[in-house]
């Protein structure tokens, strides 16, 4: 070994945090973070890991959490055991946490004051079971949004909407300029999402409360969720063309104006910054598409599965500390477009969508993110009628939401 390199691990050691081992050690973690603007924020969260002299070894699984869980899934119950790993805020990590596979993080939560910063509460009580926490909660994402393409309407000689009425109505004239109206992915939980940002905005905050949190059969089956099938139909016809299959390459379509818009989370935006484009002069960002000022508070978690190795359990609670760190924190979100987990951060360097979010969260124009309101078996079942419905249509607006009124009374 070098002096220069025995040099850097001396100094790693003396900024560990007290408590920790100063002993560095691999530790894998995995996630479905691979897009551009993704893999630029993972990597302020694994710079940050390895100043500590410990190492993080990217367990990057390609094609979004629908395909990445299983995996991680099957790992963590077959025995072997990454250092941690993502999930979604919410339910998908429970029966883990239920068979005792999962770390229990309460004392490091309680040692650096977590339910004194995390903002809204709601996001560490879905890391809690039974009183004990058993993640760490990474940022706020909300499925809420409406990007726009400036380039787009320009092209089309139309100005650019401001709510979702008006982005409908300019859907001819994108079309005949030979823009995709309405740019999406053929992946189930995109659809699923797009889905619930229309519910909101058409059917209103009520009904959706009465559907995903009181599970309201007769409200789903109802004239206020008939309009939003309506509207959805009317977006099945507004994406025909969008023949992408991951959600980034949908987004790719707006930003180089090849499509008028896209419903997806804030997530987007990294990909707007990686592409150099600037929020309100290339694009611009509709929360509850222009109708309803209201963010989901969904987001990611991580959780780390139990292991033998009692230096990897040191990293591992390290590891949680770096990442709720302040300097991470704004680091790591600046970078996703997601808003941070602590309400304690600067974040005077956001830009102009970001604030939009912040001051929505300000006021506490919040909801539960669908993976906080059902099981991942409803989801699932949601998910594959959407599929059906967004691809074919050869089922109806009226037939489609009989099936989901159906799926909402009997789910969990």
């Amino acid at each position: 070994m070098t002096f220069k390199s025995r040099m850097a691990i001396c100094l790693a050691a003396v900024a560990m945090p007290l408590g920790f081992s100063a002993q560095a050690t691999d530790l894998e973690v995995t996630h479905w973070w691979t897009s551009g603007g993704e893999a630029a924020a993972v990597a302020e969260f694994a710079k940050a890991f390895d100043a500590t002299g410990h190492k993080w070894v990217d367990g990057a699984i390609a094609g979004s959490g629908g395909t990445a869980r299983p995996i991680m899934i099957s790992r963590i119950t077959g025995g072997d055991p990454m250092g941690a790993t993502q999930f979604n805020h919410g339910r998908q990590a429970e029966e883990l946490v239920e068979a005792g596979l999962m770390l229990d993080l309460t004392e490091l939560a309680e040692k650096e004051g977590w339910k004194d910063i995390v903002n809204p509460p709601s996001l560490l009580e879905s890391c809690t079971l039974d009183g004990k926490i058993y993640c760490v909660p990474v940022n706020i994402h909300s499925w809420q949004w409406l990007w726009v393409s400036h380039q787009a309407f320009a092209d089309a000689g139309v100005a650019v909407p401001t709510n979702w009425d008006e982005f409908v109505a300019a859907a001819p004239a994108l079309e005949k300029a030979g823009k995709i109206p309405l740019a999406m992915g053929n992946q189930p939980w995109q659809s699923y999402g797009a889905f619930g940002v229309m519910a909101i905005a058409v059917a209103g905050l009520d009904a959706w409360k009465a559907v995903n949190i009181d599970k309201n059969t007769e409200v789903a089956a109802g004239p206020d969720y008939a309009k939003v099938f309506a509207a959805a139909a009317d977006a099945r016809k507004m994406r025909e063309g969008s023949n992408v299959q991951d959600w980034n390459q949908a987004t790719n379509l707006v930003i180089t104006g090849k499509a008028g818009g896209q419903i997806m989370g804030d997530w987007a935006q990294g990909e707007f910054q990686v592409a150099g484009q600037t929020a309100g002069k290339d694009y611009s960002c509709l929360p509850g598409l222009g109708v309803t000022d209201v963010i989901s508070t969904g987001g990611d978690a991580f959780y780390f599965p139990k292991n033998q190795d009692p230096e990897i359990e040191k990293a591992q609670l390290e590891l949680a500390s770096v990442m709720m760190s302040k300097e991470v924190q704004v680091n790591f979100n600046l970078k996703k477009g997601s808003l941070p987990v602590r309400g304690d951060v600067d974040l005077a360097a956001a830009n102009d969508c970001m604030q939009k979010g912040l001051a929505i969260l300000a006021k506490g124009n919040i909801l539960p993110d669908a993976n906080q309101t059902f099981s991942p078996d409803t989801q699932g079942q949601i998910e594959d009628l959407m599929t059906e419905f967004w691809s074919s249509t050869e089922i109806s607006a009226e037939d489609a939401q009989k099936r989901y009124a159906a799926i909402i009374a009997d789910a969990d």
